[in-house]
């Protein structure tokens, strides 16, 4: 545990909103720092300085800066071990946890992206995913088998992540909703972390269009 905030680096309608939720999750204090990605803020100097990429969600805490989505959940779960959302390193859901956390940056993601925007497949055997079909059938079947949550019994980080993503990917129509992909998401969203994270992303947004 530790006494200092954590700064989310935050634009709504984006990635960030599945470390937003996270945060709920483990009910730790932070500070929003909202990005207008619409009027190019994330790529002022001041904000490349913080994620050279330009991207969000990024994290600031005690002089630590993390970018990336699971790299940031890593990193909050193992931080914050009151909360139970991470198995520690003697936990046997370690390396699933692990498997699946980087699975979604490297392969779940870049596979859907690279889908929607109908770009041509590279060999299967020099693509860092493989191809669409496996990656569709993997988190299917790992869903299909979930019950009630992504490792199990207990919720965890790895939900924060999935969920939230799965809850987008499936409203936006670029993944199919199964009855175990529906029934997995109202799992995650009916959770009063997930709900508050909702209504502070519609305050955002409701911000962000009336100042245009």
């Amino acid at each position: 545990m530790t006494d200092g905030r954590i700064t989310l680096h935050y634009a709504p309608q984006t990635r960030a909103f599945g470390t937003l939720v996270l945060l709920e999750e483990l009910g730790v204090p932070y500070d929003l720092h909202v990005v207008n990605i619409r009027a190019g803020d994330n790529l002022s100097p001041a904000y490349v300085a913080v994620n050279p990429m330009g991207k969000v969600p990024a994290i600031s805490h005690l002089g630590v800066v993390v970018t990336e989505q699971a790299a940031i959940a890593l990193y909050l779960g193992d931080l914050f071990t009151k909360a139970g959302l991470a198995p520690g390193v003697d936990d046997p859901l370690r390396g699933d946890y692990l498997r699946w956390m980087v699975f979604y940056g490297s392969c779940f993601e870049p596979a859907l992206v690279d889908h929607a925007m109908k770009r041509p497949p590279i060999p299967r055997k020099s693509s860092p995913y493989a191809d669409y079909e496996t990656v569709v059938s993997i988190v299917h079947e790992h869903v299909g088998r979930t019950s009630p949550f992504w490792l199990g019994d207990r919720f965890s980080a790895a939900d924060a992540l999935w969920g939230s993503a799965l809850f987008w990917v499936t409203n936006f129509g670029i993944f199919e909703k199964t009855p175990e992909v529906a029934a997995y998401i109202e799992r995650v969203t009916s959770r009063p972390a997930f709900r508050k994270a909702q209504t502070d992303e519609a305050a955002l947004v409701a911000a962000r269009d009336r100042a245009g």
